[in-house]
Formats: C-alpha cells, structure tokens, sequence
C-alpha cells in the first residue's frame, strides 16, 4: 500500500524522487512551458478550446519521461493534486537552477 501523504511539503521529496533521470525531467519541463504557452495564447485569443489541448501537451511531455525514460508510473495516477502543484514546482526550480537540468 501507498503512503498517504498529509502534506504537500512531505509529498514533494516523494516526487522529487521519482524524478532522477534527467531527461524525464527535461521532457516535464518542456511540456509544461509548451503548455503554458498554448494556455497563454487560448486565453489571449478567446481560443478557450486550446486550454484541453495545453493539458494534453503538457501531460504527453511527462508521461514519456516516466514511461520510456524513467520507467515507473506517474505520480498524477495516485496522488493528481499534489503532482499537478509538483509538476509547476519542479518547473519553477529548474527555471532557477535548484534542480540539474
């Protein structure tokens, strides 16, 4: 059985964890400023339909890198909010140096 997490500060080491290879980490950041930029632009343009297509792209991204290249299951499977918050997280550090790129 899973661990349940009561925190996000106790589940972040978790998801971190499953995060070593760095091309699964690579491929999460790509995909997530990918959709980020398909979000700004459904938002700018009133396109409100690309908003379900920046999820798509940013989730493919990532589960490449779990599946091919770190080889276990995502984490948005068991724990979705915690994940989504990890996944802008470990966005943010890489962006800022704190994890290797």
């Amino acid at each position: 059985m899973k661990k349940k997490y009561q925190s996000f500060r106790e589940f972040y080491p978790y998801y971190l964890s499953q995060h070593e290879n760095v091309i699964c980490r690579r491929l999460h950041f790509f995909g997530t400023m990918i959709g980020l930029g398909i979000l700004v632009y459904a938002l700018s343009s009133f396109k409100f339909h690309f908003i379900l297509l920046s999820f798509f792209v940013g989730y493919f991204f990532a589960w490449v890198g779990h599946f091919f290249f770190e080889k276990n299951k995502p984490a948005t499977f068991t724990y979705p909010f915690y994940s989504y918050l990890g996944d802008w997280i470990m966005f943010r550090d890489i962006l800022f140096g704190k994890i290797k790129f």
